[in-house]
């Protein structure tokens, strides 16, 4: 008797499907599942969060995803490539406005190069998009400082503070900071 309950239990789900198909409209279409995360992409990702800034540009070079041109370009600028952080910190923020690695990546790499005026514009667009990006008010306060527009340079220093008060760079900014009252 309990072998009559099971084989019950195991065609009752093919009549299902037999009634389904008999109807006209063919079995239930598979749930669709989210496309599965780019491997090369997270394996960049964690070689330029372990320091291996070399190994992750190269990894990342063929990406095209937002979160992998933003790590290709900050993997470049670690490098000191800074020209060629550009591209592709662009293309992430073209997709993604806000993109908080493709934001600070473009700054430092503009800023490095002493291109100020267009990361001051840069950056003032993608903190309209987002004004809570640490990163895009400290790459442009470098900006304004070098161009000695120091007013400016404050606001942003001050906002960088707010949002990250425990950064590496928050000491060295209180102190210039403190030094200008």
């Amino acid at each position: 008797m309990a072998h009559s309950k099971l084989a019950l239990l195991l065609v009752l789900p093919a009549l299902g499907a037999c009634a389904s198909s008999s109807s006209g409209r063919g079995p239930a279409p598979a749930p669709r599942r989210a496309a599965a995360p780019d491997a090369a992409v997270e394996q960049g990702v964690t070689l330029y969060q372990q320091g291996q800034y070399e190994e992750a540009a190269a990894t990342l070079a063929p990406a095209s995803g937002v979160r992998g041109l933003a790590y290709l370009a900050a993997s470049r600028v670690r490098l000191g490539q800074y020209a060629e952080a550009e591209a592709p910190a662009l293309q992430a923020l073209q997709a993604s406005p806000a993109d908080p690695v493709a934001s600070a990546a473009l700054g430092e790499a503009l800023v490095s190069q002493g291109k100020l005026d267009e990361a001051i514009q840069r950056l003032t667009t993608v903190l309209r998009a987002d004004p809570s990006l640490p990163y895009a008010h400290y790459w442009r306060g470098q900006a304004y400082h070098r161009n000695t527009q120091i007013a400016r340079m404050v606001g942003d220093y001050e906002a960088f503070l707010r949002l990250a008060p425990d950064a590496p760079e928050a000491p060295a900014l209180r102190a210039l900071l403190g030094s200008l009252r």
